[in-house]
């Protein structure tokens, strides 16, 4: 694993606090090689769509040079998070993730961007636009990189792709792969309580609604889609609360570590899932 903290040169972008894309492309050509090209691309997909470099590029980029106490307490989180983290999760689980994490200044690309650069999974972390969003604490560090690497340890070492061919199986399996992650957030962290989006009563009104919400999430299986469902993504809501998909997940993983290992289930199939969430529901009645 290899941890890079390209933001603190950042500045080298700049003139004064004038963002200078030919000063970018030097600088990550520097930083992070591989991973220009990708920016640039997804910048003019953006661009292409409609964004304006003037009114939607430029206010984020100069943002992150002008806003001093923001920038250095997303830096300070990135230590934080990262620091003996090879070791914490040797430690933890007995085995590595082989990745790249980069905080960096990006071309408002994300906050969290999980890609391969050079043949190497790399999570990209842009400071820009952790800033815009206010995502500067250690626990909206712990969301972008620790949940992140719970996808990729998944990925390394059990089962994470499947060929689902219908709506439930496809919506099931994210719902478990989320699970997964979040609680592999929570082994690291070393409270299996720990929910990065617990704000305002969150996690205390889905501890209250745990059975309602994992009944919600298998009555609606089979008609959901991306833009019908209300459990994953801060921008919909199931009963005005946001990602209640997250804690179901992690509340079915949780169920499922009572009869097997962390490592025996993240190599289960979807034939295993759909009865672990038949179990689950029937344990909740």
């Amino acid at each position: 694993m290899r941890i890079i903290n390209a933001a603190e040169s950042m500045h080298l972008c700049f003139e004064g606090e004038k963002f200078d894309i030919s000063r970018w492309k030097k600088y990550m050509d520097a930083c992070a090689p591989g991973a220009k090209q990708k920016c640039l691309d997804d910048m003019q997909e953006c661009l292409n769509a409609g964004y304006t470099w003037e009114k939607d590029y430029l206010p984020v980029l100069n943002g992150v040079m002008i806003n001093q106490e923001k920038r250095e307490e997303v830096i300070r989180s990135f230590c934080t998070v990262t620091q003996n983290l090879e070791n914490r999760i040797l430690s933890v689980f007995g085995k590595n993730v082989d990745a790249d994490i980069v905080l960096y200044l990006g071309l408002c690309c994300g906050a969290g961007w999980v890609t391969q650069i050079n043949q190497r999974v790399t999570i990209l972390l842009g400071i820009e636009k952790i800033v815009e969003l206010d995502w500067c604490s250690v626990d909206a560090m712990n969301g972008l990189i620790l949940h992140e690497l719970g996808h990729v340890y998944q990925a390394q070492h059990g089962v994470i792709s499947i060929d689902a061919s219908k709506n439930r199986e496809r919506y099931l399996w994210q719902l478990f792969t989320e699970g997964v992650a979040m609680v592999f957030e929570q082994e690291m962290v070393g409270n299996r309580a720990y929910f990065h989006q617990d704000r305002d009563g969150w996690k205390e009104w889905c501890e209250q609604n745990e059975a309602k919400i994992a009944s919600a999430f298998y009555r609606e299986l089979d008609g959901m889609t991306r833009e019908k469902q209300q459990f994953f993504g801060d921008w919909v809501r199931f009963e005005g609360m946001p990602d209640v998909g997250y804690y179901l997940g992690a509340r079915l993983v949780r169920f499922l570590m009572n009869m097997a290992s962390f490592e025996q289930i993240i190599a289960c199939n979807i034939n295993d899932i759909e009865k672990a969430y038949s179990a689950y529901l029937a344990h909740l009645m």
